[in-house]
């Protein structure tokens, strides 16, 4: 190991709490060596036990245990993968993994192996996405994709060989946090103050990539100065900035169920029949999310038309709807033509909701009083009968899975894919017809793609998404 690596290595591994000796003693406990065999490794260890006659013998480790305990933070447990004693030759693992290219074929499970290196490649993507590169940052998270969907911890780099959507750029970045547990990057993004603020902004319910790097140009850095400011925002973002406590904090599951009933009970009383559905991350199986979706519909054709506004009514004259705006359908063919058109039509309220809390949590003492309600961000979204499986599917998520799909359809089947339905670009509407293009072709979809579809959507057990995509709709 050179002076200059061994320098870097001793201080990162300081700056994480481990004590480092510069020179060999019986208060050693642990020998990391780099590209040394056992032989050689039991040759010096005997060599300085000569020189420290009844000094405890140090366990000797490959260099794979330092990257792996910088990784963690603390020391981990010294693996036969790990000890020089053993005189076998180390062998590298080699990927045994097929892995299809598009997202939406591969399951992701909540939890995987890779959780540290899939983050690192996420910051970049953000810090693309907040530079307005979007092929950089599709490019970092789909190899992060890629990593959630692997079936065991990766710790070699020829583990990703062959694999698709890992580039010189990512593989790089892999290959750093291998060998020393970090990557200079990564952490130079995450601690720089333009990154900092531009995540800061952004968490504000209204206030979209672009505005969040005016305000970031013009000096702005804190919440607290945006409040001094209320001129510069929009109806949306002063309510962001008004509950932004409550929206930064994560929903819980029970809270995303207790909205739902509160919503099915407008919907009822408005338009009996008509079903209210959990979409979003909790359909996934997440135990949480930051915000909380619900597509609304009716058996009968046509009955859904008009509702939303009546059961936003219903709502207020409850005292649940903190902030609301409401958006009228605007389905139009043409738009659903185009190949680019992938943001749906339907009718909607992006909504802030007051949420009661149980008598039991919102008794917090009297010098610490809890909140008897908090603010929740929903989404309530109308769709016809006739769309009602496509729009489930588009706003069950995630985004990269959502992109993925429309990119399989389009390349592998020649067909486009919205949350209005599957369509051949070939086939318009009929002359002087309303009829949306996706309604007659919906029976001469390709099986098999619809199989996989259904496969995809239905599987058993939680799906973790791939990777999330800043919205683009928002300012």
């Amino acid at each position: 190991m050179g002076r200059s690596r061994r320098a870097f290595l001793t201080s990162l591994a300081r700056s994480k709490g481990f004590r480092i000796l510069d020179t060999y003693s019986s208060e050693v406990t642990h020998v990391v060596m780099e590209q040394t065999s056992a032989k050689e490794a039991i040759c010096w260890q005997k060599d300085m036990g000569a020189h420290l006659p009844g000094c405890p013998q140090p366990i000797l480790l490959d260099i794979s245990w330092f990257t792996e305990s910088m990784a963690a933070g603390q020391p981990v447990p010294e693996e036969v993968r790990h000890r020089l004693e053993v005189a076998e030759p180390k062998k590298e693992p080699q990927s045994s993994v097929t892995m299809p290219t598009y997202a939406c074929q591969r399951p992701t499970a909540l939890t995987h192996h890779n959780v540290i290196l899939s983050e690192a490649l996420e910051t970049l993507a953000e810090a693309a996405g907040f530079e307005g590169n979007e092929g950089r940052l599709l490019s970092f998270y789909r190899a992060a994709s890629v990593l959630k969907s692997l079936p065991c911890p990766v710790t070699s780099l020829s583990q990703l060989q062959g694999l698709p959507h890992f580039g010189e750029h990512s593989s790089r970045v892999i290959q750093e946090l291998l060998e020393h547990g970090a990557c200079e990057e990564v952490e130079r993004v995450r601690c720089s103050e333009r990154h900092q603020t531009m995540k800061l902004f952004t968490q504000i319910f209204g206030v979209g990539v672009k505005t969040a790097n005016r305000w970031y140009q013009e000096g702005l850095r804190t919440l607290d100065e945006l409040r001094e400011q209320p001129q510069r925002l929009t109806q949306q973002q002063k309510a962001g900035l008004q509950y932004y406590q409550d929206l930064s904090t994560p929903v819980g599951r029970a809270d995303a169920e207790a909205l739902q009933q509160l919503v099915e009970a407008a919907v009822r009383q408005t338009l009996p029949g008509a079903t209210v559905t959990l979409t979003g991350g909790f359909r996934r199986g997440k135990s949480q999310g930051h915000d909380v979706d619900f597509l609304i519909t009716h058996p009968e054709e046509g009955q859904e038309v008009g509702l939303l506004p009546k059961v936003m009514r219903h709502l207020q004259s409850q005292g649940l709807v903190l902030y609301h705006q409401h958006h009228r359908s605007h389905l139009d063919s043409t738009h659903l033509l185009r190949q680019n058109y992938t943001m749906d039509a339907f009718e909607r309220s992006f909504c802030i909701l007051c949420l009661p809390q149980p008598p039991h949590a919102a008794l917090g003492g009297t010098l610490h009083p809890c909140p008897t309600w908090k603010a929740v961000r929903v989404d309530l979204v109308v769709t016809p009968n006739s769309q009602f499986p496509f729009a489930l599917l588009g706003w069950t998520g995630s985004q990269l899975f959502e992109r993925e799909l429309r990119r399989f359809s389009r390349q592998e089947k020649g067909l486009w894919l919205n949350s209005h339905g599957l369509f051949d670009p070939e086939q318009g509407p009929a002359k002087g017809s309303k009829q949306h293009p996706y309604l007659p072709l919906m029976p001469q979809v390709p099986s098999g793609l619809l199989d996989h579809m259904v496969q995809v959507v239905e599987k058993s057990g939680p799906i973790e998404e791939p990777s999330p995509i800043p919205d683009p709709t928002r300012s």
